[in-house]
C-alpha cells in the first residue's frame, strides 16, 4: 500500500512538469527536425579514401608538403577529432596532429557512458539555474546523434538508482522523469519504478535491508577508445591529414601585413618514431589538448595565466559477477557528495569515478586511496553475502579531467562548468573543458568562432547524423554473416562486429586458415595478434 500511495503521489508532480516543459519541447523538436532536413539536402558528402587509408608516411608527406592547410588541430582526442571531422566536412584543407597514439588519453579513461548527466540536472533544478538545464539538453542532444552515428561502438544502457528511504522514492522519480522529459522526443526508453522484489531480481546483488524499491532510467554506453578512432578515421577518409606521435615543438608566426602584430601561422613539428622535423602551416591553428591545454597556450605567450584545472578521476574493473550483463547501478550520493556509477563492461564490471585535484601527466596512476574509495562505496549497495575484496580489482586507471576556468570571464577562479571556446590575440583558438558526450557540438562551436574569426570560407557544420567508421552498413545480426562466411567463432565474430562494424569483413579476411574443419579461419596467434594491434 505505501509502495502504491508513493507512486501515486509522484503522478501530480510528474503531470506538472510535463505541462512546464511540453511546449519548449516542441519548438525543440521542430528545430531539430529542421536542422535534419538541412543536413539531407546537402546530398552526400565526398569520400576521397572509401576504401583504402593513406599509410602514415604518406599522410606525414602530405603534411610536410602541403603550402598551407586552412585547419591544423592539435590533439587526437575526442574533441581535437570531432575539430578535424567538422573542419574537413566543411570542405577546409584540415591536418591533425597527436603527440602519442589517438585516444591514448582522457577520452579513452572515462565511465564509458554517453548521458546528458542526471545530477547536473538535478543542480539545475535545486538552483534555478538555466545555463546547467541547456548543458543537459545539449548533451541529450549529442547523446541521441552519438547512438546514431555510430551504433555498432555504442548502445541504450539500463540504470537503476536503488532506493532505501520511502521519501526518496517520489523525489528520485520526479527528477528522473524530469530528465526524460527534457530529452523529449530523443529519450531513450521511459524510465520506470520497480518494487523491491522486481529490483532483487534485476540485480540479485543489490543490499536487501532496508531496500523499498528501485528507479530505472537509461543512458547510452559506449567503446569510448574506439569511438574516438572511429571518429579520427572518418576525417581521414573525408581528406583530412592526420598523424599520431607527431608533437608540436613550437608555434609558428608571422606579422599581420594590417596591424603588424605577430599572428600564429603553424606548427614545428617533430615525428616522435624517426625523429624528423618540419613545418605544418595553416592560416588557424586549433588548440585541442585537453589537460595540456595551458603547455601549447604557453607555447603561443609565456605571459598566458593557466586555465586548466586537471581532477583526476579513477576507475576500477572487477569480476563480471559483481554486476548483471545488462544493467548498471548509479550511487547518487557518495559518503563525500559524489555520484559512483556501476557499470558492466566486456563481460566485467566498471566501478568509478572519482573527483581529485592532480597534477598534469601523460601516464597518471591511480592512487590506493581512491581504489580504495570506490570499493567502499561499492560495499554499501551490495549484499553481505558479496565479499568485496582489494584483491578482486583486476585493472585501474585514472583518467584527467581538463576542468577549466574562462579567461573571458572577470571571476578567472570560477571553474568553468561546461566548456569555453577562447581565441587569443595572436589568433590562437582554444577549446576546452566540456564532456565526451558533447565532444561534436564543442567542436562546431569551435569552428564556428575560427571561421569567423580568421576569416576562412565554409559553410555550416555537417555533422548531425553523419555517419562515422564502420557504422553504415553494421547490423545487431552481422556477426552472424562473419560466422557463416568465414567460419569464426562466435565470440570472436561478435567482436569483430562490435569492435569494427561494417569494416570486420576487411579484418576477417586478414585471418589465416586454421586447416581445421571448424573454426575455418582465424588461427590463434592470428586473431590475437589482429585483435591487440588494430
Amino acid at each position: 500500500m505505501a509502495f502504491r500511495k508513493a507512486v501515486k503521489g509522484t503522478l501530480i508532480g510528474g503531470g506538472a512538469v510535463a505541462t512546464a516543459f511540453g511546449l519548449s519541447q516542441f519548438f525543440e523538436y521542430r528545430k531539430n527536425q529542421a536542422r535534419l532536413a538541412y543536413v539531407e539536402a546537402q546530398g552526400e558528402l565526398k569520400v576521397p579514401f572509401k576504401d583504402a587509408l593513406p599509410t602514415r608516411e604518406e599522410q606525414l608527406s602530405t603534411l610536410r608538403n602541403t603550402e598551407e592547410f586552412d585547419v591544423l588541430v592539435v590533439g587526437g582526442g575526442a574533441t581535437g577529432s570531432g575539430c578535424a571531422l567538422d573542419a574537413v566536412t566543411r570542405n577546409l584543407k584540415t591536418a591533425l596532429v597527436e603527440r602519442s597514439d589517438f585516444s591514448s588519453g582522457t577520452s579513452s579513461r572515462s565511465t564509458k557512458l554517453i548521458h546528458g548527466g542526471v545530477r547536473y540536472l538535478q543542480k539545475a533544478i535545486m538552483k534555478l539555474d538555466y545555463e546547467q538545464y541547456m548543458m543537459v539538453k545539449e548533451a541529450l542532444h549529442e547523446r541521441a546523434n552519438l547512438l546514431n552515428i555510430a551504433p555498432h561502438l555504442s548502445a541504450p544502457l539500463p540504470i537503476m538508482l536503488p532506493v532505501y528511504k520511502w521519501w526518496q522514492l517520489p523525489y528520485y522519480w520526479a527528477g528522473i522523469k524530469m530528465y526524460d522529459l527534457v530529452a523529449g522526443s530523443q529519450c531513450l526508453k521511459s524510465s520506470y519504478i520497480l518494487s523491491k522484489s522486481k529490483a532483487l531480481e534485476l540485480f540479485p546483488m543489490l543490499k536487501k535491508d532496508k531496500l523499498v524499491g528501485a528507479i530505472v532510467y537509461y543512458d547510452g554506453q559506449h567503446n569510448d577508445a574506439r569511438m574516438n578512432l572511429a571518429i579520427t578515421l572518418t576525417a581521414a577518409r573525408h581528406g583530412a591529414a592526420i598523424a599520431n606521435y607527431t608533437e608540436v615543438v613550437h608555434l609558428l608566426k608571422k606579422p599581420d601585413p594590417k596591424t603588424g602584430q605577430e599572428k600564429v601561422c603553424g606548427a614545428h613539428c617533430r615525428d616522435i618514431i624517426t625523429g624528423q622535423e618540419f613545418d605544418i602551416r595553416a592560416k588557424c591553428v586549433i588548440n585541442a589538448t585537453g589537460p595540456f591545454t595551458d603547455s601549447l597556450r604557453k607555447m603561443d605567450s609565456q605571459k598566458t595565466a593557466n586555465i586548466c584545472q586537471p581532477s583526476a578521476g579513477v576507475h576500477i574493473v572487477i569480476p563480471g559477477y559483481y554486476s548483471p550483463d545488462n544493467m548498471g547501478l548509479l550511487d547518487p550520493a557518495t559518503s563525500d557528495g559524489r555520484v559512483i556509477f556501476f557499470l558492466p563492461w566486456e563481460k566485467m564490471t566498471i566501478a568509478g569515478t572519482t573527483d581529485t585535484p592532480t597534477e598534469v601527466t601523460a601516464h597518471p596512476i591511480p592512487l590506493e586511496d581512491d581504489i580504495n574509495f570506490i570499493l567502499s562505496e561499492v560495499r554499501n549497495y551490495l549484499s553481505p553475502d558479496v565479499e568485496v575484496r582489494r584483491g578482486d580489482v583486476l585493472a585501474a586507471w585514472s583518467g584527467i579531467r581538463p576542468l577549466v576556468t574562462d579567461p573571458n570571464s572577470k571571476d578567472t577562479q570560477s571553474i568553468c562548468r561546461n566548456h569555453i571556446v577562447n581565441i587569443s590575440d595572436s589568433g590562437l583558438v582554444t577549446i576546452a573543458g566540456g564532456k565526451w558526450t558533447t565532444y561534436r557540438s564543442m567542436a562546431e562551436e569551435t569552428l564556428d568562432a575560427a571561421i569567423k574569426a580568421h576569416n576562412l570560407s565554409a559553410g555550416p557544420s555537417r555533422t548531425v547524423g553523419l555517419m562515422l567508421d564502420g557504422g553504415k552498413d553494421w547490423t545487431p545480426t552481422l556477426y552472424i554473416r562473419l560466422v557463416q562466411d568465414y567460419g569464426l567463432e562466435n565470440e570472436v565474430a561478435q567482436h569483430l562486429a562490435a569492435t569494427y562494424g561494417g569494416r570486420s569483413f576487411e579484418v576477417a579476411k586478414m585471418a589465416q586458415v586454421t586447416g581445421k574443419r571448424w573454426p575455418i579461419v582465424g588461427k590463434l596467434d592470428s586473431v590475437l595478434i589482429l585483435m591487440s594491434s588494430l
